[in-house]
This record gives C-alpha cells, sequence and structure tokens, in this order.
C-alpha cells in the first residue's frame, strides 16, 4: 500500500511533472479542478460542470468564458480573473498555477475555468504538472471545444463521407522558444482534408501562403468563425486565395476558428434552417491562449 507522498512521487514521475512552483505550506486540505467551459453558449456546459462552479470555493477563470457560464458560480466564491488575451496577460501562467496551489491549501473546491477543453490548446496539461509536483490533487472536467462546436453551429461538419475523412487540429499561437518553434504546414496540408486552426485570425496570412506552398488549392474554401455558438458570432466565408484580403477588407479579427476544407461547402445545404445571426461590431480584438471559444 502506497502513502500519498510515494503516490505523488510516483505520478510526477510518470509524466515528467517540473519542481513545484511553490511548496505547499502542509497537506492540502482541497482539489483542484480544472474544467472546461465549453466555447460560449451555457448550454454546451456539462452538468458535472455547472454542479462544479455552484458549489466552488473560489474560481480562477479565463478572459474567454462566457458571461452567461460566469453566472452559474457561486456568489459565495471568490472569483480571479486569469484572463489571458494576445498581448495582454491579466496573469503570467507560473503566477496563476501559484495562485492554484496556494488556494488549495485554505479550500475545499477550487475551480480552474478554461474556455472550450482545458486540453484543447488550453494550457491544462502544463497545469496538471505543476498541480501533481505540488502535491495538489487533481481532477479534468473535459469540456466541448470550440473547435467542434463553432463550425456545428455554422452548419459545417468536420468529417463528412462525401467531403472529408479525416481532420487535424492545429493553434495558431505557439509558445516563444517551443521545442519545434513551427507548425509544419507542409505535413498538415498533405495530412488531412479538414483543418481547423485555433486562435489562427493573426497567423492566417502565414498559414494560408504554407498551405497553398504546400500544394492545396488556391479556391479551397475556407470559414472564420468568431465568437462561435454564442448568439454574436460572426461568420466570414472565403478561399484559401481570398480570405487574407476579405479580413483585412472587412476588419474581421479575432477571437476566431479557421475551418479549411470543402466540408465549408456543406453549409449551403443547411443554409435555409439554419437561425438568423446577429452580426455586431467588435472594435477591440482579442486572442485566446486556450482552446477558445472561439
Amino acid at each position: 500500500m502506497h502513502d500519498d507522498a510515494s503516490t505523488v512521487a510516483s505520478l510526477t514521475a510518470a509524466i515528467g511533472a517540473k519542481p513545484p512552483l511553490i511548496a505547499p505550506r502542509s497537506a492540502p486540505v482541497g482539489k483542484v479542478y480544472l474544467v472546461g467551459a465549453g466555447p460560449g453558449d451555457p448550454g454546451l456546459l456539462t452538468v458535472k460542470a455547472k454542479g462544479l462552479l455552484e458549489v466552488a470555493d473560489v474560481v480562477v477563470y479565463d478572459a474567454l468564458v462566457s458571461p452567461e457560464i460566469l453566472a452559474s458560480i457561486s456568489p459565495h466564491a471568490e472569483r480571479i480573473n486569469a484572463g489571458k488575451r494576445r498581448g495582454r496577460h491579466s496573469l503570467p501562467q507560473e503566477e496563476t498555477t501559484q495562485i492554484l496551489i496556494a488556494k488549495a491549501q485554505d479550500h475545499a473546491i477550487v475551480v480552474r475555468l478554461k474556455g472550450g477543453d482545458p486540453f484543447i490548446f488550453g494550457r491544462g496539461g502544463e497545469e496538471l504538472q505543476d498541480l501533481v509536483a505540488a502535491g495538489v490533487p487533481v481532477e479534468v472536467v473535459p469540456g466541448i471545444t470550440s473547435g467542434i462546436a463553432a463550425p456545428a453551429y455554422a452548419g459545417i461538419p468536420l468529417t463528412h463521407r462525401d467531403y472529408s475523412s479525416s481532420v487535424t487540429f492545429v493553434t495558431g499561437h505557439e509558445r516563444v522558444g517551443k521545442y519545434r518553434p513551427q507548425v509544419d504546414w507542409d505535413a498538415i496540408a498533405h495530412g488531412a482534408e479538414t483543418i481547423v486552426i485555433y486562435m489562427g485570425v493573426q497567423t492566417l496570412p502565414t498559414a494560408v501562403e504554407r498551405l497553398m506552398g504546400a500544394g492545396r488549392s488556391p479556391d479551397t474554401p475556407v470559414a472564420l468563425i468568431r465568437w462561435g455558438t454564442r448568439p454574436d458570432s460572426e461568420e466570414l466565408f472565403g478561399t484559401l486565395g481570398t480570405i487574407v484580403d476579405q479580413v483585412n477588407a472587412v476588419g474581421f479579427q479575432a477571437p476566431a476558428i479557421a475551418v479549411i476544407g470543402s466540408v465549408v461547402d456543406f453549409r449551403h445545404a443547411l443554409a435555409g434552417i439554419m437561425p438568423p445571426r446577429v452580426v455586431p461590431h467588435w472594435p477591440e480584438a482579442a486572442d485566446a491562449s486556450a482552446d477558445a471559444p472561439i
């Protein structure tokens, strides 16, 4: 039979966790839940996630979690806005993790609330490593990722027997100093029929250039979906050959998901039955380090 210390040590070794950012003052009294908030529509929040928000002592949340979902948080809970947006990080990643470790020493239920799914470009893996290394109990509550939900709400199936049998998910926003600092666009161009790019607006010109350079046709359909699944979502449709100019012409801004492939054209089949969309003006650009809602 293993004690808690040996269990933590074995888990740390198994996942290659780093030394703890801060040492817990004592054995944690609580648990940290890495919770996916989904892409924005509160109806897509899981039952388990909603239940945790209603009883949480502390909720540390990201900037792209929708106000409707934040309204589910217990009025007695302490709220901390980690607020990551491109170029404007309210809290550095290490500081966010330090807060989680510290709060678990004093509170039973600490929720780390992330847009989309914690493990899809959401830094959930990094936070899991640090929490395990610090000896803090942790549980993951998956969420619906925006890369699936946003296209679905726009009438775009990522797979379809007549259009696509494969999908690749890729981030458009990589960490500086990453072990492999560039997405291998050449491999991605040939590796899947449908490509979904998270946080892709800022790097769209590079992605388009590299994909066409690797042989993708300029006529390949492209959809950009901003604030996917929310009532105020925006959509922009074009092709690899036209989409960059279209983005510049209308001032389309992040956060948005890019969907590339023939499945984009399937939206025409649903054109007459999809609900009407509100098309707002968004004066302020934003980007997410996480699965964003995209």
